[in-house]
């Protein structure tokens, strides 16, 4: 069988993971519990009245994340089976992306089917997450972008990223590797190219609300930019941790439609949150940008480590973010990756330990032994971005730019 061919075979056999693990969700460990569905049929019955997003009702979420919201509600199953439906249709063109961005650096055959097979598994891992939320779909215009970055398509990836930063903001950290890797493979003229789309596409989507809409426009990028230190992030979790010590516990309040720490130390520890996540990832770009070796290979880390260094330090660690994280750390090679798949399977799994059955217990409580498994979940989140740094620091050019799949090497690939 060509590369080619195996490629997609092992696609075609992630996406009936990723199908049976849906179906495992939803059958036997969906809990009902804390889903975002509700809300989302609202908003489209909202619009379906004739109402405007932003203007006659608020709207948390960039313009670009209204579509997966919307398109259930014409469907003919229930608005929360159509909903998990069009997540799995996310999830399987996910596995797509990543296993054309696997053919394109030319992965062996041990890798591609390691690699789709975990994409794959990862909702069951989580547990009640992947059909409830539509963080799939910035997930698969971001993985798009990337595939079609490593095939130093730059109009494509552009549009997906501009896409993707209009679903959901965060797809915007893979800008600036994307702009150094085309320059260098396409020269000026691919990367303006690829700006230039990423602009355009963005434009489109954001424009018709700034003219109708600007004060409801403005106040979503105020609630997305200035929440508090949410209760699973990793300086929540620290915080957490003093009180168990005898530090006096800080109290949890509702905030942006979620929990959060308040008082002094809180806000102590959201700052420094922020200083880190802005200095790792301006470090990751940096780096990137220094490398002698600029091929795919090397752009799959880079995003990795940004997106995971976004993560990991983020003020606010919602359980969904884990979702963005899946395709790009499993897609990174080497004994490093092999090591930070395992260390992100650790972290999906302690996730589904308190959430959403103990996530009272944790949030209000801060509760033991949740908030011990949310600071070990957090710590392997952050050791993710720490391992994809240290790899990207080494350069390691075209003399190690040989597959390095463990399984590949022992077999003589």
């Amino acid at each position: 069988m060509s590369r080619i061919g195996g490629t997609w075979v092992a696609a075609a056999a992630g996406a009936v993971l990723l199908g049976i693990s849906f179906y495992a969700l939803i059958t036997w460990l969906e809990h009902g519990q804390l889903s975002d569905v509700g809300g989302y049929e609202q908003h489209a019955r909202a619009i379906r009245a004739g109402q405007m997003p932003y203007r006659d009702f608020p709207f948390e979420y960039p313009p670009a994340a209204l579509p997966p919201m919307l398109l259930p509600a014409y469907m003919s199953w229930s608005y929360a089976t159509s909903f998990a439906v069009l997540m799995g249709v996310c999830g399987a063109a996910c596995i797509a992306a990543a296993g054309s961005a696997l053919r394109t650096v030319g992965a062996g055959p041990a890798r591609t089917w390691a690699v789709l097979l975990a994409i794959g598994v990862s909702p069951l891992v989580l547990g009640s997450l992947f059909d409830t939320r539509f963080d799939l779909w910035p997930t698969l215009l971001a993985v798009g972008a990337l595939a079609s970055l490593v095939a130093e398509r730059p109009v494509l990836s552009g549009a997906l990223l501009g896409l993707g930063f209009a679903a959901k903001l965060w797809p915007v950290v893979l800008l600036p590797i994307a702009i150094v890797h085309l320059w260098r493979r396409k020269g000026r003229r691919g990367a303006l190219l690829h700006l230039a789309a990423f602009v355009a596409v963005a434009a489109a989507c954001f424009l018709p609300f700034v003219i109708l809409a600007p004060g409801g426009l403005r106040a979503m990028f105020a609630d997305q930019l200035g929440r508090p230190l949410q209760v699973e992030s990793l300086g929540a979790a620290v915080v957490m941790a003093a009180e168990h010590f005898g530090m006096r516990p800080l109290a949890t309040i509702d905030s942006h439609g979620a929990q959060a720490l308040s008082g002094h130390g809180a806000g102590l520890a959201a700052t420094l949150s922020t200083v880190l996540e802005v200095v790792s990832v301006v470090a990751i770009w940096v780096i990137f940008a220094r490398r002698r070796n600029g091929d795919g290979e090397a752009v799959l880390l880079a995003a990795g480590a940004a997106v995971a260094a976004l993560i990991a330090f983020d003020k606010v660690l919602s359980p969904q973010y884990l979702i963005w994280l899946v395709p790009f750390v499993f897609l990174v090679r080497g004994e490093r990756g092999v090591l930070a798949g395992g260390l992100l399977f650790l972290a999906l799994g302690l996730t589904q330990t308190w959430f959403p059955v103990h996530y009272w217990s944790l949030a209000l409580d801060h509760a033991s032994p949740w908030s011990w498994y949310l600071l070990v979940r957090d710590l392997a989140l952050v050791a993710i971005a720490a391992i994809f740094l240290l790899e990207l620091s080494l350069g390691r050019g075209s003399a190690a730019g040989r597959e390095r799949w463990p399984a590949a090497r022992r077999a003589g690939a």
